[in-house]
């Protein structure tokens, strides 16, 4: 079958047949998943009671059984369950570092949004402050503009001694 050589137009957006096409690719954070599950699971203390439970019964097993059923005698020192926990530390440490490393990434990825926050919070902050004072300022300027009733009445009498006062008189003509 022949494959599709045609290169992908940039002007338009891709259909749904360009989605189909492509080969699917494993999720690359599938693992790190896992290894979240996996270090999740072993720091439960149910996970601590089942590996004590099956150590319990393991070495309970190859000390009191007859030597033909025992899989892993006590002569040897119990060299399989030796092998069983060393494998399962093994592949446990890298997990639970994967883990933490995925966790200090998020922790790191949070603390900067945080502090974006905190500088939008702080800015707002900053703007509403400015916002108060400009009211404030507003406020005593409208109050020492605020007309009582003394300066009204000055005011009328003023206007009042006008109307009542004779007309002036321009280059000797009346008005």
């Amino acid at each position: 079958m022949a494959r599709n050589t045609r290169r992908p137009s940039l002007d338009a957006p891709r259909g749904r047949g360009g989605m189909l096409q492509r080969t699917p690719q494993p999720s690359s954070d599938r693992f790190g998943r896992f290894s979240e599950a996996f270090a999740r699971a072993m720091g439960t203390s149910g996970f601590l009671i089942g590996m004590t439970i099956f150590v319990a019964v393991w070495l309970t097993w190859n000390i009191f059984m007859p030597p033909q059923l025992q899989f892993d005698p006590a002569a040897t020192n119990f060299t399989l369950l030796t092998l069983i926990l060393s494998l399962q530390a093994s592949y446990a440490a890298p997990l639970i570092l994967l883990a933490q490393n995925r966790q200090d990434d998020r922790d790191r990825v949070q603390i900067e949004q945080d502090r974006q926050r905190a500088e939008r919070n702080l800015a707002d902050t900053e703007y509403l402050a400015r916002e108060v004072v400009a009211l404030r300022m507003a406020v005593n300027d409208f109050a020492d503009q605020v007309v009582t009733r003394e300066v009204l009445r000055g005011e009328l009498r003023i206007l009042l001694e006008k109307l009542e006062s004779p007309p002036e008189v321009e280059d000797g003509a009346a008005r």
